[in-house]
């Protein structure tokens, strides 16, 4: 079979994400606004921008590779009210890779525990915080593609079978995207090593797990209906990240006031102009065990991080979280306060205290 196999070059079936429409919907709405408006989404663009760019690099390497690859870019998966967001999924002629991208500012340790932390400086001072683990992001993506998978079969045998093989065929991989970032594993256990590149790395590191693989080599058709498969449990993002901010502008806009007059009083607090939540004495009532369970999370977390507890979340912000009790990181994007660097932080253990 592997002698009238003809692909040599990688393709993309799926190039675009969800961050470049978010971004060029934020420049339209940057185009009609003033003030402090005006400011909030310049600091949203060049956030979402960066991590763009860790995107783009590794696109860049993947291209420029040589090999025959089927790339999707920024797949959502779905079931069972679980949710996956997965940067890449790479399938080759052997192995499919699950590819999550990390465009840190600063350089990584991983400890023999396997602890994750960032040192960078910053005013001067040295700062060093640990960061949640992206290995286990990233297999928490691949649980869910495990259920996928498990739901497709039609019998016990098949699904048994389905789970017993999948760790054969999928490979989990946390790419730094960063050029300047250095990658300290000197003590990392080797299953941890194994699973932590950088962008530079990432070809030879596939070209190697693909010789090694002792599974069937696939044809051109196999390997293309293979992708076609991930592309067809591809769910397209729902949630409008922009409107927040285009119905502020609208708002604004209505009434007539110039944006860069109000500011002191009104665009500071844009959560002001949204719809009137619960009162907080009710709320607080009747979730005290919540509230104390995130009160904890937030003073252990400013004591890592040498801060105020206030910069991890303000109270109006944990109400926030226990008035819209988010179930998953896209959803948790739409909670006041909760910027892409915040919910790359802290976002995967707030959800397990609100589950």
């Amino acid at each position: 079979m592997a002698l009238f196999n003809k692909l040599n070059t990688p393709i993309f079936l799926k190039e675009e994400s969800d961050a470049f429409q978010y971004i060029v919907r934020l420049k339209e709405l940057q185009a009609k606004a003033t003030g402090k408006v005006k400011d909030e989404l310049d600091r949203e663009i060049k956030m979402v921008s960066y991590g763009e760019l860790g995107e783009n690099n590794i696109a860049f390497e993947l291209k420029n590779s040589g090999l025959p690859l089927y790339v999707l870019h920024d797949i959502h998966l779905e079931i069972n009210g679980l949710s996956a967001q997965i940067d890449y999924i790479v399938v080759t002629r052997k192995l499919v890779f699950f590819i999550e991208c990390k465009n840190l500012f600063g350089n990584i340790d991983i400890d023999n525990q396997g602890n994750f932390v960032r040192k960078y400086s910053w005013n001067g001072k040295a700062v060093k915080e640990g960061i949640y683990s992206p290995i286990t992001q990233n297999q928490r993506h691949l649980e869910v593609l495990k259920q996928l998978n498990r739901e497709r079969k039609k019998n016990a045998l098949t699904k048994m079978l389905a789970d017993k093989y999948f760790d054969n065929f999928y490979k989990s991989i946390v790419v730094l995207a960063n050029p300047k970032t250095v990658l300290n594993a000197k003590y990392a256990k080797k299953e941890v090593k194994e699973k932590v590149i950088r962008a530079d790395q990432l070809n030879q590191y596939i070209k190697k797990a693909v010789q090694q693989s002792k599974e069937m080599v696939n044809s051109d058709k196999d390997m293309k209906d293979w992708a076609e498969r991930f592309l067809a449990l591809h769910q397209p993002g729902q949630t409008d990240y922009a409107k927040k901010y285009e119905d502020i502008i609208n708002r604004l806009s209505e009434t007539n006031v110039d944006q860069t007059v109000i500011q002191p009083v009104v665009v500071a607090k844009p959560v002001e102009l949204l719809p009137a939540a619960e009162p907080a004495e009710p709320m607080i009532s009747r979730n005290t065990e919540l509230v104390a369970k995130l009160k904890a999370f937030r003073l252990e977390k400013s004591r890592e991080e040498n801060i105020k507890p206030y910069c991890v979340f303000s109270d109006q912000q944990m109400l926030d979280l226990i008035c819209k009790m988010p179930q998953s990181l896209e959803e948790l994007l739409g909670v006041s306060g909760f910027g892409p660097v915040r919910v790359e932080k802290y976002g995967d253990v707030i959800l397990n205290i609100l589950k």
